[in-house]
């Protein structure tokens, strides 16, 4: 997608969209690798939580290294941080579980716009360690599918924007299609 700016200029734009859930430990860590490895080209992502954990799961670790992501490379953090001034614009925010969805969000920088991708927490206390990567393994498989979807969308549109509004409408179109 390209953004033509009077006619003249022609400019990839992505656009910055957060990703929120309550602990900001799993989904919502593994949405932002996705977003910003599979869905480079179209989104900037960051991911925050209402009440973070402080530390990122360790298999949502696992899931991230297959797209070259590092430990160091994610944090579990609060939502809040997204709140200051020299916070990025963001044009989506997006929550990943139902708890993070009902909560009054903070004021976040920019014009955005809400969309839910609801997720069941792969985080089960009482589960074995198999059974914990096969739901992280469940739960990062839809969300890169999810991803993927909207990007092989975004590149069959192929088209020039005339303004930023016109293509988020798309790319909002296509994103809460896949809430489903």
């Amino acid at each position: 997608m390209k953004l033509v700016i009077n006619g003249l200029k022609e400019e990839k734009v992505k656009l910055n969209i957060l990703v929120l859930c309550t602990g900001n430990s799993a989904r919502s860590i593994m949405a932002e690798a996705l977003f910003n490895s599979v869905g480079a080209s179209y989104f900037k992502a960051w991911s925050a939580g209402s009440k973070p954990t402080g530390k990122v799961n360790p298999y949502a670790l696992e899931k991230i290294a297959a797209l070259g992501y590092a430990a160091n490379d994610v944090t579990s953090q609060s939502w809040h941080e997204f709140e200051q001034a020299h916070a990025p614009h963001f044009d989506i925010v997006m929550t990943v579980c139902g708890n993070a969805a009902a909560e009054d969000c903070p004021v976040f920088q920019g014009d955005w716009s809400h969309v839910h991708w609801g997720l069941p927490d792969p985080a089960n206390a009482n589960a074995s360690p198999e059974e914990l990567r096969a739901e992280f393994a469940s739960c990062f498989d839809t969300l890169k599918q999810r991803i993927e979807e909207v990007v092989t969308a975004l590149q069959q549109l192929d088209r020039s924007y005339q303004n930023k509004q016109q293509y988020r409408a798309d790319l909002l179109t296509l994103l809460e299609a896949q809430s489903a």
